[in-house]
């Protein structure tokens, strides 16, 4: 097992750059499989999800051609479907949440798909009802079958239909958008996911020839058609780098340049980090976080006190709740951090408790976070990492702590953040890997 050490209690500065979207990602190259012709993506993000998926598309026959660490392109032209039903694929996609992105794509295009229980966080229940569902609606048919431990979906031909999502799941709607796209007549996608992610895949998917509107919406009209062609596709920065980033800046008093964040896709991010208390300088389409010692979170017109809640975008990313809450430590003032979507997410908050953090676990979605105001310092301990953005979080926290941090498990964090290690050295930072 690896793990981080990291000596902290110093300031960095320096120019740092986003990774391309990890959740991005895992949307466009499942997307590959919707036709024979080649794809070429970039901006991709060298980490252990993504990699791991593009290990999925080989073994299933695809066709990858890999330039530079950042540029893949595919050609499925020759897919191995029944590989999905194998002892081997079952054994790697219960690794990683993301292998379910393949059934869309491949029972739009085959008729047929097949999905393990998923893998990757231990953040909470994260259930495929709302993929199944619409699968069904399509004109699939579903059966779990426990001996093999797969579901299996069928479908000779899909049906455009009108669909109403029980959820705007991101993965769900991208899914079922998928499967659309190929099915005979027109699919309305209403109460779907409108993140930046689904925009980027919307984009792409009409650029090999699909006919969908509706792209930033909650509804989407999908014209399905007989075949879809090969296209380019640049993906977006990573949002979650970038709140990353900044809540870093903040917590060590570092003075940082992300360039290139894509300012525009960033929605109520950099808002909501200033309601922190902490100071944003958008230069075209960088992001500019000056050193301060002290910020102070704003209350509410009234006095009460601030409420920082993820929610379906355009609301606040999930993703960055576990950042928010850490950078909230060495505030002036309080902050109530309320995770609706998952229950175990905030259970990190133990660690930062033990590190010194003045922290009030309510219940399994919210946490008060009392600032310590620069008063004290956290103090160095060995942690684990229990999820990427926890993980994140924690690394954050030892990176402004006194003395020595172990952050075992460190996997955890590589499967989203790319070089990390090395990238946070370039700013100054104290930082290496160990075994433990």
């Amino acid at each position: 097992m690896h793990a981080f050490e990291v000596n902290g209690g110093k300031p960095l500065s320096g120019t740092i750059v986003p990774q391309g979207a990890k959740n991005e990602a895992l949307q466009v190259i499942s997307a590959v499989l919707l036709t024979a012709e080649p794809v070429t993506i970039t901006n991709i993000p060298d980490i252990l999800d993504v990699n791991l998926l593009i290990e999925l598309l080989e073994e299933m026959n695809v066709q990858v051609q890999r330039p530079q660490r950042d540029t893949c392109t595919f050609t499925a032209a020759d897919v191995d479907v029944d590989y999905l039903h194998s002892e081997a694929f079952l054994k790697k996609s219960g690794r990683l949440r993301g292998s379910v992105m393949l059934a869309g794509p491949l029972l739009g295009r085959f008729g047929k798909a097949f999905i393990p229980k998923p893998g990757g966080d231990k953040i909470g229940r994260r259930r495929l009802d709302t993929h199944v569902l619409g699968f069904e609606q399509l004109g699939a048919r579903f059966n779990y079958q426990p001996e093999d431990g797969f579901f299996h979906l069928t479908a000779p031909q899909l049906s455009g239909t009108r669909i109403l999502l029980d959820e705007p799941s991101v993965t769900g709607t991208a899914n079922i958008l998928m499967a659309a796209v190929r099915a005979r007549g027109t699919t309305t996608l209403y109460n779907a996911a409108c993140e930046p992610y689904i925009q980027q895949l919307c984009r792409m998917l009409n650029r090999m020839g699909a006919r969908i509107s509706g792209t930033g919406s909650n509804l989407l009209t999908i014209e399905g058609t007989h075949s879809l062609g090969g296209t380019t596709h640049r993906m977006l920065p990573d949002m979650i780098e970038v709140g990353s980033f900044i809540g870093l800046a903040a917590m060590t008093q570092s003075s940082l340049t992300i360039r290139d964040a894509g300012v525009e896709h960033l929605g109520v991010i950099p808002e909501k980090f200033r309601q922190l208390g902490i100071a944003l300088e958008v230069q075209g389409n960088d992001l500019h976080i000056p050193a301060q010692r002290i910020y102070e979170v704003q209350r509410y017109f009234d006095g009460g006190v601030l409420t920082i809640y993820d929610h379906p975008w355009p609301g606040f990313t999930p993703d960055l709740i576990s950042i928010i809450l850490v950078t909230a430590i060495q505030a002036r003032g309080s902050v109530l951090i309320h995770q609706k979507m998952f229950e175990s997410r905030l259970f990190f908050v133990d660690k930062l408790i033990d590190m010194g953090a003045q922290i009030i676990l309510c219940d399994p979605h919210r946490a008060v976070v009392i600032g310590l105001e620069r008063q004290q310092q956290l103090r160095g301990i060995t942690m684990s990492s229990p999820d990427i953005r926890a993980g994140v979080a924690l690394l954050i926290a030892a990176l402004s702590a006194e003395g020595k941090s172990v952050i075992q498990n460190s996997e955890q964090i590589d499967r989203g953040y790319q070089y990390i290690d090395e990238r946070l050295r370039a700013l100054g930072a104290d930082i290496r890997r160990i075994t433990s």
